[in-house]
């Protein structure tokens, strides 16, 4: 049976791509049409959803005070609809009538102010009317870009807003190189097979150990001036991208296993933000001057630094007098510089004796059979 709300409504001149309507609407009426979609990952890895989790001490407080006689709430929620919204009775003043089709499903997406929405839906104030502003968009991408430009002005979590990066369009260049390191860093988190699967502290996975914006500094390095800037250009230039990563954490993982697994930052430096950044500049050099893609191929240029590293225990001798505890290592802009330039320069110096011995190995002459004399 068809299931159709009519609201009277007015609607603003704003944008010539978009109707935006505002209407008055109990809790209840607003759930009846309109979904909170939180953010949240399928069996496959696959991103849906959009909103933060809810936050139960803030709703809290919220129904405390809708429970008085006198509370106002001015702030509209916001809701952005895909479709299931008919604007009617258009009139000169900007006033008309909406009406919103729910037979199928809930055609609209709450977009701002679900922890209001929230409260009011567990108050005894049924009768308690909220200021809807309607949004109707043109597609799901759409949907998601709104929702991230509206929420601009109120701090998001960084770490969802990079992750709906990926399926966002007309981003400017920077947020384009964010976008492709937010992809790469939800597939090492979320495929089969990936050296960092389930390790990855974002938004969607909340138990990782490893912060997503490291991962991502390492590739947005790369990308910028590194090894998968040569790549991208290829047909298949981001699945390389991938693949390069991948195997390069796959070999950090077995060459260093013990300061690796079962880890935190707190208890070693290996998964913390300044190790893992570091570990990207050495993965830029292996991969350019040993032309390493696999991860035997990166595990020989890691070794030189099993014993000149104190990931989990001991001082790091950075020379010239510079000695640091373990836990010593920061993440900050100065304490990255100084661990990235020490074991680039000694993975640097590993490479030079291990082509110098290759070069020796290939002059030597050798001698004949009997001839020693």
């Amino acid at each position: 049976m068809r299931s159709t709300k009519t609201f009277s409504a007015v609607f603003a001149n704003q944008s010539a791509a978009h109707d935006v309507l505002t209407f008055t609407a109990s809790a209840a009426e607003i759930l009846d049409f309109a979904v909170i979609d939180r953010a949240g990952r399928d069996n496959d890895g696959s991103l849906s959803g959009f909103q933060r989790p809810q936050i139960a001490s803030h709703v809290r407080n919220i129904r405390d005070y809708l429970e008085q006689d006198d509370a106002v709430l001015p702030n509209p929620i916001v809701v952005a609809f895909l479709g299931g919204l008919t604007v009617v009775d258009r009139h000169d003043g900007g006033h008309c009538r909406v009406k919103i089709d729910t037979s199928t499903s809930k055609p609209g997406w709450v977009v701002d102010g679900q922890q209001r929405l929230t409260a009011l839906s567990q108050a005894s104030r049924g009768d308690f009317q909220l200021l809807v502003s309607a949004v109707v968009c043109r597609d799901e991408a759409e949907l998601k870009r709104q929702f991230v430009l509206i929420n601009s002005a109120r701090p998001l979590p960084k770490s969802l807003i990079y992750e709906l990066l990926p399926s966002m369009q007309g981003l400017s260049r920077k947020m384009g190189e964010r976008a492709l390191a937010a992809e790469l860093t939800a597939r090492l988190n979320f495929t089969e097979g990936s050296a960092l699967k389930g390790l990855i502290h974002q938004h969607t996975n909340p138990d990782g150990v490893v912060k997503d914006t490291a991962i991502q500094k390492v590739i947005m390095n790369s990308v910028s001036d590194g090894a998968m800037r040569e790549l991208l250009p290829e047909a298949d230039g981001v699945e390389r991208c991938y693949d390069l990563i991948n195997e390069f954490y796959w070999a950090v993982r077995e060459t260093f296993r013990g300061d690796w697994e079962g880890h935190k930052p707190k208890t070693s430096r290996l998964v913390h933000g300044a190790g893992i950044v570091a570990m990207g500049h050495v993965m830029e050099l292996l991969a350019y001057f040993d032309k390493a893609t696999k991860r035997d191929q990166f595990a020989i240029g890691l070794a030189c630094l099993k014993p000149l590293t104190a990931w989990t225990q001991g001082e790091w001798d950075f020379g010239n007098g510079e000695r640091r505890s373990w836990r010593g290592i920061q993440n900050v802009s100065s304490d990255i510089a100084l661990l990235s330039d020490y074991i680039v320069r000694e993975v640097r110096t590993d490479q030079r004796d291990r082509l110098w011995r290759t070069k020796m190995a290939s002059e030597q002459t050798p001698v004949p059979a009997g001839s020693e004399q």
